[in-house]
Order: structure tokens, then sequence, then C-alpha cells
């Protein structure tokens, strides 16, 4: 056993959920809690773990909800470091709710970094991870630490699925695809307040940031070998027939973190998908007139949110009167019956087509992330050991990979499925 790893086990926790009071903080509280209750049965290597935030009274309140007295509370404050510092000090892995990140997520990375402390989140902030790429990978290297971003709804199912597509193809067809369109089929569930936070960030970073801009708008941007590739993605942007599925598309909102996760996963697999992989992902819609409309009224709610959160004067109006405040989120009946459908359209040589399709039988971004959060955290504690995965920035597909794929599907209520494989004679 290396000095690293015995003082890794010497750490009085296993996990400690920082932010454990925002509204998907204390979902995943009282997750962890149900889950770990039976899995620490007759076990004597038990997870410890903790909630972390910065008011007492909140945590004490969610230790209340999650209903176990001995679960330790600990305090820290994203604006003070040395508290921080003492918090990723003291566990093996970090799991950070706390957003928008590109305001408060730094802090907590840069202590985990310095303290060779593993770390998952749920960011679906593109900019935040590639400024802290850049700015801690190489430190990240040398202690040993393992960031792992984008563990919730964006980018988990996307990059996940994309892997499990592209494994299915290299054993059915011994290549992979080519190129994947992703299609949202269904989709059911709410919107927190810490989310739209999170656009709300994004939006007025680029607003205001030509840079930044430019940086969202590279498909390769969370790719960082000097040789990546260079090959121009589909996007959809617009509303588009799909004349194969007979449907309409319209552009799905997450797209722009979901393709750059799984651009940077197959680097981080040594392009195993290839150099030229193509990805691309939308929303399907109904066919006829009904879809068209709704794609174009969807495109046009979308433009004009964005349009609105660039400038303050909007952006203020809309945060006070028309969005959740931050804390506030789909109450248990509406995630319980929340669910999302998405399939994966897998192209390989000779007109060959793998079809799966991935789903969760939770509101996506709370009822199921929450969980696709916890067992992240989870896999990277007990399944992936530090020789096999050392430290720097990783994505969930690079990361934990096939094992994380079925802790969801035993666990999270998350399937994978392959549906067909053809070949299109047209």
């Amino acid at each position: 056993m290396s000095s690293d790893t015995a003082s890794q086990d010497s750490r009085p926790y296993d996990i400690i959920l920082y932010g454990a009071t925002s509204f998907v903080g204390q979902l995943t509280a009282a997750y962890l809690h149900q889950f770990l209750s039976q899995a620490n049965k007759d076990k004597a290597d038990s997870v410890r773990w903790a909630i972390a935030g910065r008011n007492q009274d909140k945590l004490t309140q969610v230790k209340d909800q999650v209903g176990d007295s001995n679960l330790p509370i600990l305090i820290a404050d994203s604006e003070d470091a040395q508290s921080l510092d003492a918090l990723a000090s003291k566990s093996r892995v970090i799991i950070s709710t706390v957003g928008p990140y590109l305001k408060y997520g730094e802090p907590l990375i840069k202590a985990c970094v310095d303290n060779g402390t593993d770390y998952v989140d749920l960011t679906g902030e593109a900019i935040f991870i590639k400024a802290m790429l850049d700015k801690y990978q190489s430190a990240a290297q040398a202690s040993g630490a393992r960031i792992v971003n984008s563990c919730g709804f964006d980018s988990l199912p996307s990059d996940l699925g994309v892997l499990f597509t592209q494994n299915y193809a290299q054993q059915t067809l011994n290549a992979p695809c080519h190129t994947i369109h992703m299609r949202v089929k269904a989709a059911k569930g709410g919107l927190s307040g810490g989310t739209f936070a999170s656009m709300a960030t994004i939006l007025e970073e680029v607003g205001t940031n030509k840079a930044a801009r430019k940086l969202l708008a590279n498909p390769y941007v969370l790719n960082d070998d000097p040789k990546r590739p260079n090959i121009r993605q589909n996007s959809v942007k617009v509303p588009e027939w799909d004349a194969q599925n007979k449907r309409w598309l319209a552009p799905f909102i997450m797209e722009s973190i979901n393709t750059r996760v799984v651009h940077r996963s197959n680097q981080l697999r040594g392009y195993e998908y290839g150099r030229d992989f193509k990805y691309d992902e939308a929303m399907w819609m109904p066919s006829g007139l009904k879809g068209r409309l709704l794609s174009y009224g969807l495109l046009a709610g979308m433009a004009g949110f964005a349009a609105g959160m660039i400038f303050k004067p909007t952006r203020d109006l809309i945060n006070d009167k028309l969005l959740p405040q931050s804390g506030e989120g789909p109450n248990k009946q509406e995630r319980d019956e929340g669910y999302f459908d998405i399939r994966f359209f897998g192209e390989g040589s000779h007109g060959k087509q793998v079809l799966t399709k991935v789903t969760g039988d939770k509101d996506p971004g709370y009822g199921s992330t929450c969980q696709m959060l916890s067992q992240s955290a989870l896999c990277l504690l007990q399944d992936i050991s530090k020789q096999e995965i050392t430290g720097g920035f990783w994505t969930p597909a690079s990361s934990m990979g096939e094992r994380l794929i079925e802790r969801l599907q035993a666990h999270a209520g998350i399937t994978f499925e392959v549906l067909s494989i053809a070949v299109n004679h047209s």
C-alpha cells in the first residue's frame, strides 16, 4: 500500500456531500442515506459520509429530513478557502452541488486538487470545466485528485449512452460507429432555481465575453491534446425535418455541454470512436404541422430567454418574477412521475446501423440526477482504484465507463438497451 493510499484510508470520511442544503443537495442526501443504510448492513467496510455547507441551521434541517441522527455536519464556505481546504483533507471523495459553478465552483476544486481528493459534480457549464482543466490539470495529475464533472443529466446519459452504443458496435460490427445522432424521444420533469441560475450565469458570460462565446461554440473545447480533431460537427440549431424517422427536430438545450463531454471522452479513451467521429443531439417533435409549430415555438422560447438573460434589467426581472428561486424545484410526485427516453442512432461502415436507448424512471434533472451523482461518487470510491485511473480531469465515460453503467442499471433506475442492428440499403 502506498503512503498516498494509506493517508487516504486514514481520512475520517469516504464521502462528503457539499451543498447539501441546495434543492438537488437535499435529494442527494436523502438518496445516499437510503442507499447506504441498506448497502452498509452487515459490512465491516461501510461508507462513512457527512453533509457540509455554510449554514448550520439549514444543514440540521437536512439531517432531520434525512432521519439519521448520527449523520455528521461540517461547516465550510465557498468564500473561505481555509475551510474548504480543511473539508477536502477529511474525505476521499467530495460531491459538490453548489452552483452556478462559474461563480462558486473553483475554490472547492482547488482544495480537492491540493489535497489529492476525488471530486464529482453536476455542472453543465463547459466554460467552467475548460477553465478548471487549463488551470489545475497538471496539479491534479501530481496530487492524484480525480476530478469528474457533469455526473448528472448533464452529461451522464449522453456520455455513457455513446460508450454503450460504441461498445455494441465494436462487438457486432468489429468497428465503432463513425457518426451517432442522439435524439430525446421523450422527457418529463421540472427545473429548479439552481438550474436556471446556472443557465443564467452562462448566458450572462457569453453575452458580455466574446472569448467565452467563441470557446462555447467550439465542439472540441474540452479536448486538450495538441492534435485534437477538427472535423466539422453537425448541430441542430433550427428546426429540421428528420426524413428517416418522419419527425421534426428541435434544438436540445443541453447539446452545448453534452457533445463537448462526449468528444473529450473520445480523446481520453484514446480516440477509440475514431478521430473523425461525429456526434449531435436534438429533440424529437411530432410530425406534421403540429410538430413544426412546436419546434419553432420551442426555438423562439429559448431565444427569448437567452436574449432576456444577457441584459441586466431583463435578467433581474426574469429572475425575480418568472423563475423558481434557489432551493425550489419539482415536488416528490412530480419527480416520481418524471422520466426520460433518449435514443442513439449509430452509423457504421457500409450502411450498417445500431440503435440503442437510455431511459430513466424519474424526473431527469432531479429524481434521476441525484441517483446518478451519488452512484458516480460511490463508483469512483469503491470500483476504480487510483492506480487504474490516476489524477486529472476526467469524464464519466473515461473514468468509470462500463462499471458506472452497471451501477446505474442496478441502483438508479437507468436502463441501457440495444433496440436493433440493421443495414440501410437506401
